[in-house]
């Protein structure tokens, strides 16, 4: 049997509610849940729960939200005077420890978030993103290496391109990593929501913000190289182990959401 038919809970026996969901009130102003992201996102979880007084959850909230919202409306405003509601995405994807990894991954092609939430014994929700899956993929048997995971185009940047040219490439391909032509550095959405608010105080001194040349705005960040011949195995450990998973080879660059895809194949077992 491949791993895609069996639920969560059989690959994942002792750690499958074992991630608590982080949340935030529907009424906490846009920079409390920004500041949340800049700690969470990759190293944690990917998106934060948004829930309602009754502390039920009612919708998610992550990088894409954010930097969208800067894209519509790049000033202080959207962090001093929104609220978490406004902003939220209201599909929340809802799961259960019998639900099978196809089932789940089925729902995140969907959706185009790696991140759902399910119940746990504490009465509260447990959060499955693709850093979670990556502890199915270091335990699963596969021939499988990263030159057999399927071929994608490189969204790139170039150094004078400007913060609104970054975002909108982001939004157009939903990707939240972009790389810099021809080397191996990249940007993310957390290196945007990163700047606004450690170096640009969420935009409260700064002007025409859209306009600002990336090259002289973000410091970029290393993407790690590995051999073609990697096992989907071994890589699924490595990219556990980093606090920001993305690694390249000569002509690819891939995320914790390939190794996802790729867990869907017919060709792995546990």
């Amino acid at each position: 049997m491949s791993i895609k038919d069996l639920t969560l809970s059989q690959l994942m026996p002792l750690s499958v509610s074992s991630t608590p969901a982080v949340s935030i009130r529907k009424e906490n102003k846009v920079w409390v849940a920004t500041g949340m992201l800049i700690h969470y996102l990759e190293s944690f979880t990917d998106s934060l729960v948004v829930t309602d007084e009754k502390e039920q959850p009612i919708g998610v909230l992550g990088g894409f939200e954010i930097i969208r919202n800067v894209f519509e409306n790049p000033t202080s405003e959207l962090f001093d005077e929104k609220t978490v509601e406004e902003i939220m995405d209201e599909e929340i994807v809802r799961v259960c420890q019998d639900t099978s990894l196809g089932e789940l991954l089925e729902r995140w092609q969907e959706t185009r978030r790696a991140f759902c939430i399910l119940p746990n014994h504490l009465g509260g929700y447990s959060a499955i993103s693709a850093r979670k899956l990556l502890e199915i993929g270091a335990n699963c048997k596969t021939d499988l290496t990263i030159s057999d995971l399927p071929w994608k185009e490189t969204v790139s940047f170039l150094y004078d391109d400007t913060v609104g040219q970054i975002i909108h490439s982001m939004m157009n391909s939903r990707t939240r990593k972009l790389v810099f032509k021809n080397s191996s550095n990249f940007i993310s959405d957390r290196t945007i929501i990163q700047t606004i608010a450690q170096d640009l105080d969420y935009l409260r001194n700064t002007e025409n913000f859209l306009e600002k040349k990336v090259g002289e705005s973000f410091k970029l960040a290393d993407i790690k190289k590995i051999p073609e011949n990697t096992n989907l195995s071994d890589l699924s450990r490595l990219m556990f182990g980093m606090m920001h998973p993305y690694v390249m080879t000569k002509e690819q660059v891939y995320s914790p959401w390939d190794v996802c895809i790729a867990l869907a194949s017919d060709d792995i077992s546990i």
